[in-house]
């Protein structure tokens, strides 16, 4: 008998015969039947070391799924909350939109960053439209805007304030730097020395500054956006890791599309990019608004389940070769610390409230894995030598970690 046509017959009892047999079929043409979804949800039970291909769709596949597993009980924000939270974010992405054209990526950082409290590393060459940005975001929550111009020469108190002595009145008076203001943008922080740097982040950190023994709070919300050029290493200070790791992300923009540089040439011959950004008819909300999305974010329901995802990212970041292939895994030298993980669920948890709900999923943790990881975790020079860049190490480590 001709074998070809007994088995194109057999295989429909196959599975019930041997299911393991099937799970190893299935996972061996995955990645060239394409037509075959009822397939594609045994793949996300298989063992972490499954090969590159097949982990691909798994990726997507609790998007197809229902959510409820990582629903709460009780509903943390109401749908009033939820349906308010909306508009004030729909507000500011429009206000954004209508100024900045394309970075959709940079809209969603800045306003996770907004939401969150974090602040943000921001990596480009010149002319991408940082500042723009910036402006933009701080005019449309009525925020104050400074900026701050890196230089070699520059001084801690050139950015957090000092004393001057008044004649007329016979003594100090102090002057607040550019610092005291709700957003404040670095421009190119690596150009400032390392104790300039230092006094800037302190001020990250502690929400606060200190000029002559007298404290003074930062006001809320206070974010710090600073940005660094890849090209011009000449008269830099490069930021330490231990620096890097306050950022609460770190944004790689990228060149626009000819598309998207053809609508900037016709804003600009319109006119429409001639107005400033804080003009009276820019949409925008309140600062108390903001503080009130900040405080939402943080109800945000997360279940330990994708708590444990989390962690078992960041783990896998610091013993990436129990995970992933080895020639991939020798490119790493040191791997994120628990301030990671704490950023993780700080932007799912934003994230989710973008996206309209109130609970976390695992592609709320997916979505930002870039701008988390990549100034986290550390290379060797092997990778430099090599080219390896830290987003091909994060991709790895998602696709071998099981999406709960």
């Amino acid at each position: 008998m001709n074998p070809n046509p007994f088995i194109s017959a057999d295989q429909e009892p196959a599975p019930a015969q041997s299911d393991s047999l099937a799970s190893n079929n299935t996972s061996a043409v995955v990645p060239e039947v394409q037509s075959q979804p009822a397939n594609q949800p045994q793949l996300s039970t298989e063992p972490a070391v499954q090969p590159q291909p097949a982990a691909t769709p798994t990726q997507f596949q609790p998007a197809t799924q229902p959510t409820t597993q990582f629903q709460p009980a009780s509903a943390p924000i109401s749908d009033s909350e939820l349906t308010a939270a909306n508009q004030n974010i729909q507000t500011v992405f429009d206000t954004f939109s209508s100024r900045v054209v394309g970075q959709e990526n940079l809209r969603t950082a800045l306003m996770v960053s907004l939401m969150t409290g974090g602040h943000i590393l921001l990596e480009s060459v010149p002319g991408l439209a940082k500042t723009t940005a910036v402006q933009t975001l701080a005019a449309s929550v009525q925020g104050s805007f400074k900026r701050i111009q890196c230089t070699p020469d520059l001084l801690p108190s050139d950015i957090i304030g000092t004393q001057i002595y008044d004649y007329n009145k016979g003594e100090f008076r102090t002057e607040l730097g550019p610092v005291h203001a709700n957003f404040v943008l670095l421009d190119e922080i690596n150009r400032s020395s390392a104790k300039t740097q230092s006094a800037m982040l302190e001020a990250m950190q502690e929400k606060q500054t200190s000029i002559g023994g007298q404290r003074y709070d930062l006001p809320k919300p206070f974010i710090v956006l600073a940005t660094q050029n890849p090209i011009e290493q000449e008269g830099t200070y490069e930021l330490p890791e231990a620096q890097l790791d306050r950022f609460l992300l770190k944004e790689v923009l990228s060149y626009p599309a000819p598309e998207e540089e053809l609508e900037i040439l016709k804003r600009i011959e319109s006119g429409k990019l001639s107005e400033a950004p804080n003009n009276s008819n820019t949409p925008n909300i309140e600062l108390a608004a903001v503080e009130t999305l900040q405080n939402l974010a943080q109800k945000v329901y997360i279940d330990d389940a994708i708590k444990n995802y989390i962690v078992k990212i960041v783990s896998a970041t610091r013993n990436p070769a129990s995970i992933i292939p080895s020639e991939t895994a020798r490119y790493v030298q040191y791997g994120a610390s628990p301030r990671a993980s704490i950023a993780f669920q700080q932007v799912a948890k934003a994230l989710a409230l973008i996206n309209g709900r109130n609970y976390v999923i695992p592609e709320d943790v997916k979505q930002l894995r870039h701008s988390v990881l990549r100034h986290r975790i550390i290379l060797n020079f092997e990778a430099i030598a090599d080219q390896v860049h830290p987003e091909v190490i994060i991709d790895s480590i998602f696709n071998a970690v099981p999406v709960p």
